[in-house]
């Protein structure tokens, strides 16, 4: 790790940071994600290394208040204005015909909170409906006439503090070796390399990015309790939205007729299901029918509105193990929710992560040294979805026979784009690559993957073929 982090923070000095536990202390008892402390940490360190804790700390109480704050209070009573760094919720009001915003971490409820027309249209692209994170201000609004009191959200900023360049990333992993560049990856994620005991049990971890890379990338994991699967879908990136728990309704996801307004897999590149065993899918059979033909094209019809997104879907759930930590029951998916167990639907994953393969949370694992700010991580990993020419790299690369199913060959090749965006961002044509490293990194680690969803559909249903077609190296 030690030669690893040095390099980082040679080849990436404008980009890295120190991370050490003693640091991040001052973030105690708030919920922050980690883009938001690194962004912070950057802010608040000089050129030795020296943490200005008690200018976060200021700032933190002026800008990000404790959750529980009466902001709303501090607003009406002091007739001040207000600057704060924060997520939160818009959603159009069309019954009013009102662009509304809430603050649920300050108990500013959809109710209270109004965009005015002026923010909502120099913002119209970037204020949909949906959760954001950003630099708002905030003014109390009293009330008039026939109008109730409200706060008002007159100034927005994304919270978007890196312009990413993907060539200058590019050439940055030049100056690595593919194993290097494994560790670099999962110092970004805030795990240190040393705490994993193989190659293949870090690259199966590294395999919760690939829906962050990769548009509609839909994958399942299925892991014991305590493998960090919340952790990376929750703190990593504001691109991603995390459903824990609750009910999920077919309105809420795709589109809501009452409300004539799109779902969340609109605005983000993943969404992802955590203990998917504790979500309530309500109308379950329409819901079905809507991830059915969203997961096999991008799109589904609701009524006459046909929706379309690039979003991806993660499905994450435990699993029993045994003694020797296998699965006790060798049909993986009779853990997921009776909804989640058709073979038809399951048949539209493309791949499979096998989270027992994977380490619990141990002191070893905790992360001290330099790497990437999560924030600009998190930035490459979302230009990176939309950078067309790895799709072409591996079109030019891989064979499949002519009778192969058109879901496995798309899984496979959509897998394997993804690892060659994570471990070889250089690659961007064919020449570029090393062919036997695509073959041992990108494309069999693919074909695995996509067998395990076609093995376990199966086990469903005998109607599936239990093997993969032969897709291999031109």
């Amino acid at each position: 790790m030690g030669n690893v982090s040095l390099k980082i923070k040679e080849v990436f000095p404008q980009m890295a940071i120190l991370k050490d536990p003693d640091n991040y202390s001052v973030f105690t008892g708030r919920n922050l994600p980690s883009f938001v402390k690194d962004f912070l940490v950057k802010k608040f360190i000089n050129n030795e290394g020296e943490l200005d804790k008690f200018g976060i700390k200021r700032f933190l109480d002026e800008h990000i208040p404790h959750k529980g704050t009466d902001v709303k209070g501090q607003l009406r009573t002091q007739r001040i204005e207000k600057l704060l760094l924060t997520r939160f919720i818009v959603s159009n009001d069309l019954r009013h015909d009102k662009l509304r915003f809430s603050i649920p971490d300050v108990g500013i409820k959809l109710s209270d909170g109004i965009i005015p027309d002026f923010v909502a249209q120099q913002h119209k692209d970037e204020l949909n409906d949906g959760e954001k994170w950003g630099v708002i201000k905030l003014s109390y609004e009293p009330p008039f006439q026939k109008d109730p009191g409200h706060v008002e959200l007159i100034e927005y900023k994304p919270f978007k503090p890196y312009k990413v360049d993907l060539s200058y990333y590019r050439k940055c992993r030049k100056e690595f070796t593919t194993e290097e560049w494994i560790d670099l990856l999962l110092t970004a994620m805030e795990y240190n390399p040393d705490g994993f005991i193989s190659i293949s049990q870090k690259l199966e971890f590294l395999s919760r990015l690939l829906t962050f890379v990769e548009p509609r990338l839909n994958i399942i994991e299925l892991a014991p309790k305590g493998t960090g699967k919340s952790y990376v879908f929750g703190n990593l990136s504001k691109y991603g939205w995390l459903v824990s728990g609750g009910k999920v309704t077919r309105a809420k996801l795709f589109y809501d007729k009452s409300r004539q307004q799109p779902g969340i897999i609109r605005n983000y590149d993943f969404v992802t299901f955590d203990e998917i065993q504790t979500i309530v899918f309500q109308e379950p059979s329409e819901l079905q029918a809507a991830l059915k033909s969203y997961l096999e094209s991008g799109k589904t019809t609701i009524d006459n509105y046909e929706f379309m997104s690039e979003c991806g879907m993660m499905l994450m759930g435990n699993i029993e193990l045994t003694e020797d930590k296998l699965p006790k029951n060798n049909k993986y998916f009779s853990s997921l929710p009776e909804g989640f167990r058709e073979s038809a639907l399951l048949d539209r994953f493309h791949g499979f992560i096998e989270g027992w393969k994977l380490p619990r949370m141990n002191k070893s694992m905790i992360l001290k040294g330099w790497t990437l700010n999560v924030e600009y991580f998190s930035e490459i990993l979302h230009e990176l979805r939309t950078a067309p020419e790895y799709s072409l790299v591996v079109n030019d690369l891989i064979y499949s026979e002519d009778s192969s199913d058109l879901r496995d060959l798309k899984a496979v090749q959509r897998i394997a784009t993804a690892l060659l965006k994570l471990l070889f961002p250089q690659a961007t044509t064919i020449d570029d690559i090393d062919k036997e490293e695509f073959r041992s990194y990108c494309l069999e680690p693919a074909i695995r993957r996509r067998g395990i969803i076609k093995e376990q559909c199966h086990r469903i249903d005998e109607e599936f073929k239990e093997f993969m077609p032969e897709i291999r190296m031109k």
